[in-house]
């Protein structure tokens, strides 16, 4: 198979399976590891030789681990040693000396078939130590919790499991050629990685900024994004000659770019390589999956790909709640971290090929490795249900947040709810407060709340992500809704929460550009306002003014520029205040909710028209905002908004209901 054939084979693959998923409401990266089972060598076979595709594949890695430094600061890293060194050291120790005791039972009861029992429990131990960085930390972007407390704590032990793996490639080895120079080795590992951390933190942060600055000032996109690519995969390819992993690398290079003035650029130029090589490293991880190996030793595979999650699930709970951590925070991060990860894998092959782990162990202990990343996903769908079935504290603590909110917006009526109370929040909040229009904001900041709280604002903590606490803060009641942070995929998530249970509830969304205009409006959102066109009206009025144009005409320009962007302030509704002559002569908003006796109901929009308005939208009553197009059908429960001067209007609005 060509190497555009086999190109074209992984993308056939990768649509239709998450194509399939998306409709079954499962996580993409399901597709793509269901994927990988169907093509690859253990199935159709369809993939053939798949080594260069695996070198690409790995890139995907990289690329995620430098999105996830794009988060961190140096500040925060040297904040989180306790997690690092301390948690994610005890993690992968005290999994690797249960192993090592397992190992040695498993000798005793049979001495002839298990002839290496130390070296065979330090590496199926350290391979059982490793959870999947890709997967894990995917799946929480996702669900928009890398910042939150079982996120960091999770992030912490997988940074040590990616420090780990350095000594234990060194220890595999050495322990099956029996060196007596391996103390050595691993001091003189650790001393390399240590040099090599060094240089590049220490250096690198006083060398990046000057140059990006150089290469920003030759305005070529290009130029930067080959210097952007450069800077990932050189320190990945650094960090791996010096025995570290390519993940740890570039991981470094995501926080060195976080110091500087450009992480909100280089985060969206690098999106792009990101997704598509992260979902062709699914892909090859579900292509190691031998089904025929499952079925003829299915209950062998089922133990293994069950019982080590549990224990180790176990033990990091057990280390979590030593460390003081509540029990529903270390219940998350133990369910988080139990199932196996992709080094886990590199490290067995690497025991297997020193004769330490027998062929007939090696092959069961693969399989249900691999079984174990595959359903992780999943786990991390019922994870909360999980912690709040199980632990009643956070149970408790998850019923007194959302009594707190619900406290807070008992009183409310027709009050706006603002998800997000950073500065945009509160500038908002303020404005609100001037017109006496009642909000509650949610935040999941605790320090900012506390701060806000107690300076007499309307702020509790709450994930405004979550059903429960929307409709503690009184969503049904609520006359608005405004997402005042630029988080695509937490916006979409809200809104989808909208159109099922509050569809008549309009949502504002903050965006940083044009680019998630149209998925957000689809998604029901009453209207999109991104950041760079309101920055760039704002800095056009005050040139205008600064160069003498009068500010009545700089006031009409920007009005103008504004009414050709937003649908919501290109007209207004009329109200009891806009009586003046002047606006009686202006084109004014008007919405007509079509009952089921309503004459348009069936027809299409075109048939319905009137001679001088126009409609701007038609919302169904799902909350769905439809193009008005000619041919659109109309329902009953639509929400027709029409424009236009006050007699065409009234033609209109009798047009639709009476015919």
């Amino acid at each position: 198979m060509t190497g555009l054939e086999l190109t074209l084979l992984y993308l056939v693959a990768a649509v239709l399976g998450v194509a399939v998923f998306r409709a079954l409401s499962m996580p993409p990266m399901l597709g793509y590891l269901a994927v990988g089972v169907v093509i690859g060598p253990n199935a159709l076979a369809l993939a053939g030789d798949t080594t260069g595709m695996q070198h690409l594949a790995e890139f995907g890695v990289v690329f995620l681990m430098f999105s996830i430094g794009l988060e961190f600061s140096l500040g925060q890293l040297k904040a989180m040693r306790s997690l690092v060194f301390g948690l994610g050291a005890t993690q992968v120790l005290t999994v690797m000396a249960v192993a090592l005791l397992g190992s040695l039972a498993f000798a005793y009861a049979m001495p002839a078939f298990w002839t290496q029992p130390v070296a065979a429990g330090i590496a199926i131990g350290g391979a059982f130590a490793m959870s999947s960085t890709a997967i894990v930390v995917k799946l929480l972007a996702e669900r928009i919790e890398l910042d939150s407390s079982h996120g960091r704590h999770i992030i912490g032990v997988l940074l040590f499991q990616d420090l780990a793996v350095v000594p234990l490639l060194i220890l595999i080895p050495a322990l099956a050629s029996h060196s007596d120079d391996l103390s050595w080795l691993l001091a003189a590992a650790f001393l390399k990685a240590v040099v090599v951390l060094a240089v590049i933190l220490l250096a690198g942060g006083r060398v990046l900024q000057p140059w990006l600055r150089i290469v920003v000032r030759r305005r070529s996109d290009e130029l930067f994004m080959l210097n952007l690519l450069l800077l990932t995969l050189g320190l990945a390819w650094i960090t791996e000659l010096a025995g570290l992993s390519m993940a740890l690398g570039a991981f470094l290079a995501g926080m060195l770019i976080a110091e500087t003035p450009y992480k909100a650029q280089v985060e969206a130029d690098i999106r792009p390589f990101r997704d598509v090589l992260l979902g062709l490293f699914f892909i090859t991880i579900g292509m190691l999956l031998d089904w025929r190996l499952v079925l003829a030793q299915w209950w062998l595979v089922l133990l293994l790909a069950v019982l080590p999650p549990v224990i180790k699930a176990a033990l990091v709970f057990g280390i979590e709640r030593l460390r003081k951590t509540p029990p529903g925070l270390s219940l998350r991060v133990a369910l988080w971290l139990a199932p196996a990860g992709e080094f886990g894998i590199v490290l067995l092959n690497i025991a297997s090929g020193n004769k330490l782990v027998p062929p007939e162990v090696l092959n069961p202990v693969l399989a249900a490795m691999v079984i174990s990343m595959l359903y992780t996903p999943l786990l991390g769908q019922y994870v909360d249900r999980i912690v709040l079935k199980v632990s009643s504290a956070d149970w408790m603590l998850a019923s007194l947040q959302l009594t707190d909110i619900a406290r807070s917006s008992i009183k409310a009526q027709n009050h706006v709810i603002i998800c997000g109370f950073g500065r945009c929040g509160q500038n908002l909040a303020r404005l609100l407060d001037t017109e006496h229009i009642p909000h509650i904001a949610l935040d999941l900041d605790p320090d900012r709340v506390a701060q806000t709280k107690a300076a007499g604002q309307n702020v509790v903590y709450g994930d405004s992500t979550r059903l429960p606490t929307l409709q503690a803060a009184g969503l049904q009641r609520a006359s608005a809704l405004v997402i005042t942070y630029a988080e695509t995929q937490s916006a979409l998530r809200i809104l989808h929460l909208m159109r099922e249970h509050a569809p008549h509830v309009p949502v504002v969304v903050r965006t940083m550009d044009d680019g998630p205009l149209e998925a957000l409006r689809q998604a029901g959102a009453a209207e999109v306002v991104p950041e760079i066109l309101e920055g760039s009206l704002m800095l056009a009025s005050h040139t205008l003014a600064l160069v003498g144009v009068p500010l009545p005409r700089v006031l009409k320009r920007v009005r103008h520029a504004r009414a050709q962007r937003y649908n919501l302030l290109r007209d207004w509704f009329h109200g009891s205040d806009d009586a003046s002559l002047e606006e009686a002569e202006q084109p004014r908003l008007q919405s007509v909710t079509l009952t089921a006796e309503a004459a348009a109901v069936g027809q299409m929009l075109r048939a319905v028209s009137r001679e001088g308005v126009r409609v701007t939208q038609v919302r169904r009553s799902n909350g769905q905002v439809l193009k008005p197009t000619p041919t659109l059908l109309l329902q009953e429960g639509d929400t027709v908004v029409l424009s236009g001067l006050p007699d065409a209007l009234a033609l209109a609005e009798e047009a639709l209901l009476r015919g």
